[in-house]
């Protein structure tokens, strides 16, 4: 029932999530009057759709604290406590992003060794596509939360974009290692002691994100969400000029012509949609977020985000990668007398 198109969008992404994984299966929460309406125009999706119906709906104004309350009740509570419940592999919704992460922290805890759950996201980039995270969840963040955050990347990484061993760095301002602030610089000696299946490649500035000169960029949910909306904003700008600069004459817009097939494989690639669903990570449960104004197409792809971790069994990766971690850390100090 979230998002900014409610039920049609988010039938229609399911669809399109359908024709490219057939095996998947719905369990949708919500105004069934409403989604029955919208599933009667897609008769392949239907067979493949349970409806469970409520008249409660977390608003997209409303306060975390609010939507608690009707947690047991709402469609996105709902939708939490089958993940929760293990009737579902994971959740999907497109609403109220607090409330979301509100939820998802109460009703599925975080997993053992991690302090706390953190935002993950696609970015495209120069050389494909890379995933940031913190994206906003966690505004100040120790040493322990960065190490954390490094194991879950790398493990998303994996699993969304089939990387064997994922690059992972720590973002800074500036590579030298004295650089940065306490936090930051332990973070980055905890990693380079471990041994996990990952190549932690040390400091990573802001001008490396269009780069993607690693596929795992971490940083503290302040840093990182300023980062990706000022991406997206730029790109926007970019965009905008562009089309001023096209319009601006005759001559110009007889040279689009030539350009306007480019012009539309780079508006393709940087679209928002192909790169939709972020991902609470460090629940046990995985819970997607998708943009509240994604189309259908966004939608989807965050459906096919949500189906790689599961058949990936990311959480099971991570938890492994955490038991190393806690090994290493209880391992008996040497210790040089002299």
């Amino acid at each position: 029932m979230g998002g900014d198109l409610g039920p049609a969008m988010v039938v229609d992404g399911a669809a399109l999530a359908l024709s490219r994984e057939p095996g998947t299966r719905f369990l949708m929460f919500g105004d069934e009057d409403r989604i029955g309406r919208e599933l009667a125009r897609h008769a392949a999706l239907k067979d493949a759709v349970s409806i469970h119906h409520t008249d409660v709906v977390v608003r997209s104004d409303d306060r975390p604290s609010q939507a608690l309350r009707r947690s047991r009740d709402s469609s996105m509570g709902l939708a939490i406590q089958a993940v929760r419940d293990q009737s579902a592999d994971v959740a999907v919704s497109a609403g109220n992003t607090g409330a979301l992460m509100a939820m998802s922290k109460f009703m599925l805890k975080t997993m053992p060794g991690i302090e706390r759950p953190a935002l993950i996201g696609l970015l495209p980039t120069k050389r494909g596509t890379s995933v940031m995270l913190d994206l906003g969840a966690n505004i100040e963040c120790d040493e322990d939360n960065l190490v954390q955050f490094a194991i879950m990347g790398a493990a998303f990484a994996s699993a969304i974009l089939h990387v064997d061993r994922p690059s992972v760095g720590l973002m800074n301002v500036g590579v030298e290692e004295l650089k940065g602030n306490e936090s930051v610089r332990n973070a980055a000696e905890k990693l380079r002691a471990m041994e996990l299946p990952f190549e932690f490649v040390g400091f990573v500035e802001g001008d490396g994100v269009g780069e993607g000169t690693v596929d795992v960029f971490v940083t503290d949910g302040f840093t990182g969400n300023v980062a990706l909306k000022a991406s997206e904003g730029i790109a926007r700008f970019i965009a905008s000029l562009l089309g001023e600069a096209f319009r601006s004459s005759v001559l110009s817009k007889l040279g689009y012509l030539f350009v306007a097939r480019a012009m539309k494989a780079l508006q393709a690639r940087l679209d928002p949609n192909k790169y939709n669903g972020g991902v609470f990570m460090g629940l046990n449960g995985l819970v997607v977020k998708s943009h509240g104004s994604a189309n259908a197409e966004g939608f989807a792809s965050a459906v096919k985000v949500a189906s790689d971790m599961v058949h990936d069994d990311l959480i099971h990766h991570i938890a492994q990668d955490l038991e190393r971690l806690g090994a290493a850390s209880n391992q008996s100090p040497h210790v040089a007398v002299s």
